[in-house]
């Protein structure tokens, strides 16, 4: 597949099934993420991959931080079932380094910058995945149950499949309405 058709050619994709990436494949992924841009060399990620026990495992996390906020049933419900829309989920940490030049947020971007190559790199390989955040990432008990501390965040959890469908065309955008120039 061509970089360049790649790029332009993004579409999340949350109709996942088996099989997850495996094997070189997933070394592929992870490796693409480790490429993201990094000032100062900090290595400012942690990839924390469930599949299988692992996606029960999160379901039980994010289960438990919305009982910490006395969530209804049905909020439960979807949270206990979320992980299960695809076969792996990578949660992506920006683990963050106090550094002079490189603020939190640079590090934030970066490990936002890794996603991005991952999923890329999974659709170059024949698979497919989606980018997904919201409030539980940001939940203390989340963090407490990633092992975050100081200014670390989850930038977003990846899912990873094989497509349960065919994409829907990117739509054109008015690249006027996105553009200036100084």
């Amino acid at each position: 597949m061509d970089a360049l058709d790649l790029l332009l050619n993004r579409r999340s994709i949350a109709k996942l099934s088996h099989p997850a990436p495996e094997g070189q494949a997933l070394e592929n992924i992870i490796r693409a993420g480790l490429r993201a841009p990094d000032h100062a060399s900090l290595t400012p990620w942690r990839f924390v991959i469930s599949q299988g026990e692992g996606l029960t495992k999160l379901a039980d996390i994010l289960v438990a931080a919305a009982k910490v906020e006395n969530s209804d049933e049905s909020v439960l419900e979807k949270l206990k079932n979320a992980p299960f829309r695809a076969p792996m989920v990578i949660t992506v940490i920006a683990k963050v380094t106090p550094h002079e030049k490189v603020p939190a947020l640079e590090q934030h971007l970066s490990a936002g910058c890794a996603v991005h190559a991952m999923q890329m790199a999974a659709v170059a390989q024949g698979f497919q995945g989606f980018w997904r955040s919201g409030k539980w990432m940001f939940h203390d008990s989340v963090h407490r149950a990633f092992g975050l501390e100081g200014e670390d965040e989850i930038v977003g959890f990846l899912y990873l499949g094989t497509p349960g469908c065919t994409p829907m065309k990117v739509p054109e955008r008015d690249l006027s309405k996105f553009v200036e120039y100084l």
